[in-house]
């Protein structure tokens, strides 16, 4: 039998902090640790969806400390507010699951901040979200730091002259790019950690092929993509692990005491689409050390953050 939520030991005394907590893998990820004994914000932009994901929580464990937290990872100033906040409480995080996104918009669209969307929200803004909430991370001892990623990761590359998709747009592969670029957040967030001592391990984690509402979000809301997802959505749909069982491998990298720092994790069924929390294979990409470096630079520049 493989790694179940039954596996991760108490969490009671330690704040958690979830991105992205009020539906699909998120929600999943803030119930879990809920019910381990973990205090969780419950971290997104929807009150209402917030309001329908509390309630759930109370429902299945009473007791739960947890609470909502306004916060939108298109806009630094959101992210600001959102970090002055948990800094003003002065309490240490043990734990920080960097999981909201959006995925393959059809169109390029910008942000506030004059970022494309997908840039922005999937990948700048927690960068400037773990920045801010370093300091707090860094007095819990063994406080981690998980990433979501994606099987998708292996779609396209890095193009350090055109992170907003500015001279090519493709939803898929901007798509990839941006959790490529968490993937490579993770691994490069370990290794300074490591050389600056700051005590907190980073990690990163894909659901494989899961079955949550970011598709219809994403390429199944309109157009050509939309018509193909609603023919073939019957037949794929059966294939998928529901949000319960694809959050496996990220609720490992967040509690299981045998994951490892710059560890990536995943399904370890076929091609990792499903199956019970392993090992998840790196793409070469992700293990380019210069380019991480200077994608780090580059999004310390954009996001007007330091990780001091």
């Amino acid at each position: 039998m493989g790694w179940t939520t039954g596996d991760i030991p108490s969490h009671s005394g330690r704040l958690a902090v979830v991105t992205g907590a009020t539906g699909g893998l998120g929600y999943e990820t803030a119930l879990a640790l809920a019910g381990a004994g973990a205090e969780v914000v419950l971290a997104g932009r929807n009150e209402t969806k917030a309001a329908h994901a509390l309630a759930r929580i109370h429902a299945v464990h009473p007791h739960a400390t947890v609470r909502f937290e306004r916060l939108d990872l298109a806009s630094l100033d959101s992210v600001a507010d959102f970090a002055e906040r948990l800094l003003a409480e002065d309490r240490g995080i043990g734990l920080l699951v960097n999981n909201a996104g959006v995925m393959a918009l059809p169109e390029r669209q910008v942000t506030v901040d004059g970022f494309e969307r997908q840039f922005a929200t999937n990948y700048l803004g927690h960068f400037a979200l773990t920045a801010r909430l370093l300091p707090l991370l860094r007095r819990v001892p063994g406080a981690r730091m998980v990433t979501v990623s994606s099987l998708a990761a292996s779609i396209d590359s890095i193009d350090l002259t055109d992170l907003q998709s500015e001279h090519a747009y493709a939803p898929f592969q901007t798509y990839g790019m941006t959790k490529l670029a968490m993937l490579m957040l993770a691994l490069e967030f370990q290794r300074r950690s490591e050389a600056a001592g700051w005590g907190v391990d980073g990690m990163a984690a894909h659901p494989g092929y899961a079955r949550t509402d970011i598709i219809g979000n994403g390429p199944a809301s309109r157009g050509l993509i939309a018509v193909l997802w609603r023919i073939m959505k019957p037949y794929l749909l059966p294939l998928s692990p529901a949000a319960a069982q694809a959050v496996l491998p990220i609720l490992f990298a967040a509690t299981s005491l045998d994951a490892r720092g710059g560890g990536f994790y995943g399904p370890s069924g076929w091609h990792e689409f499903r199956g019970s929390p392993g090992v998840a294979r790196i793409p070469d990409r992700a293990l380019d050390i210069a380019v991480a470096a200077r994608l780090w630079e580059d999004s310390e520049r954009l996001a007007g953050v330091t990780f001091a």
